[in-house]
């Protein structure tokens, strides 16, 4: 989905680099500003391997979409994957190991099966890229991995999970990537979706939400005062390090000072303005 109108751009931001900002502002410098590589985890690939499925299970008719049909697709989706990423053949330590794993992939995809039926689902867009400007000039974009329209036009935004949902402390910053994408959809298209859906593969359950323009109004003010934030960092080259419970899956251990380290010096870049949309996605568990 292309933006319809040229603006001069301040910066841009996706629902995981706001949130990355928000989790550790030392982290967001590492991904976005040194651009520094992470190693790919089992947990991650398996979202994008579940996630491929789901969105190729919708190009059967509609009577083929079955839980033995979907079962089928991982294998030739993982192969797919391994095509484009060989260094995903060294997540395991074994085939026992990477054959645990996908049977753990399976039972995501045939849990899917008891939180809908696809076959009487016609979804209007899959993995979706949508990018609007906000009058600020700042970028908001995303891929949105399934949009229901139906036929009295109401919109549905719908989001795979491949962990388990959230207790309700953590639920609003869940809610927050849906209502990011609920705003980019309705600065381009001037319609606030009906639902916002997240559905959770790792327990089978469901978070629905009703947004309404208040809802997303206080969601543009959200994001514009992270990026307001984001500059000041850029700045002041001051990137605070947040510790919380998230840094025992963190890459960057050694170069962050609450775990002894120094990070580099902060190289001279703009955050995320070089390309507006990649080839394809990386793997993240949050998909």
């Amino acid at each position: 989905m292309a933006l319809t109108e040229e603006r001069a751009i301040i910066g841009a931001l996706s629902p995981s680099r706001a949130g990355d900002f928000m989790t550790c502002p030392l982290l967001y410098r590492f991904r976005v500003i040194d651009r520094l590589p992470e190693k790919p985890s089992p947990a991650a690939v398996r979202g994008t391997l579940v996630h491929a499925v789901l969105e190729r299970l919708y190009d059967l008719p509609s009577e083929a979409r079955t839980v033995a049909a979907a079962q089928d697709l991982l294998e030739p989706q993982w192969r797919r994957l391994l095509d484009e990423a060989p260094e995903y053949g060294g997540l395991f330590a074994d085939d026992e190991e990477r054959d645990r794993w996908l049977t753990e992939a399976r039972g995501m995809v045939e849990r899917y099966f008891t939180l809908e039926d696809p076959r009487r689902l016609e979804p209007a867009e899959r993995e979706m890229y949508v990018e609007a400007v906000l009058d600020s000039g700042l970028l908001l974009r995303g891929y949105i991995d399934r949009l229901d329209v139906a036929p009295t036009g109401e919109v549905r935004v719908v989001d795979y999970k491949t962990g388990s949902a959230p207790g309700p402390e953590f639920e609003a910053k869940a809610l927050f990537q849906m209502r990011f994408y609920a705003l980019a959809l309705w600065r381009l298209r001037g319609a606030v979706p009906r639902m916002l859906q997240l559905m959770y593969l790792g327990n089978g359950e469901i978070i629905r939400y009703v947004p309404d323009e208040a809802d997303l109004r206080a969601t543009e003010r959200k994001v514009q005062a992270l990026w307001e934030a984001i500059e000041r960092s850029l700045q002041s080259r001051e990137w605070r390090a947040r510790r919380s419970r998230l840094c025992d899956w963190c890459d960057h251990q050694e170069l962050c000072p609450e775990f002894g380290g120094t990070p580099p010096p902060v190289p001279d870049r703009d955050p995320g303005l070089s390309s507006r949309r990649s080839s394809h996605r990386a793997a993240s568990d949050e998909l």
